[in-house]
């Protein structure tokens, strides 16, 4: 089944997909929109040109557990996406993706301008990796 992960973000928003096979997750692009409504009709273009089945948003809980202001955030948007696609929208646990990613960008050595425009990417797809090991242990 193919999946796509979204980071969502105010003015950037990352996306990854994984193949069929739900084995390797990879950065797809980093779309820069500060419209939700524009944003959400790009990713589903995105998802419907990559035969998508599934779509996971990036959901921001605090490390206590609490649901803050971009969590919320986050939940609206998913809901956003859930009326404009055909497919299930799931919310997934997205705590030190950036983290992640970004000391995985210090092991390739991206700085800068290319990390900036990477990093979210690289922050879904990590979210993406950890949704497919979830779904492998799951079974």
């Amino acid at each position: 089944m193919r999946i796509l992960a979204v980071d969502y973000g105010d003015a950037r928003t990352g996306l990854a997909a994984c193949d069929p096979t739900e084995t390797l997750a990879s950065p797809l692009c980093v779309l820069h929109e500060r419209s939700a409504e524009r944003l959400t009709e790009r990713i589903a273009a995105v998802a419907a040109e990559n035969n998508i089945e599934e779509i996971i948003v990036g959901n921001p809980v605090n490390m206590n557990n609490t649901r803050g202001p971009r969590s919320e955030k986050c939940a609206a948007f998913a809901g956003r996406l859930r009326e404009a696609v055909a497919v299930p929208v799931t919310l997934w646990d997205e705590r030190s993706t950036t983290v992640a990613a970004n000391n995985l960008l210090n092991e390739t050595d991206k700085r800068g301008k290319k990390r900036k425009e990477v990093i979210d990417a690289a922050a879904a797809a990590v979210m993406l990796e950890s949704y497919l090991a979830y779904r492998r242990n799951r079974t």
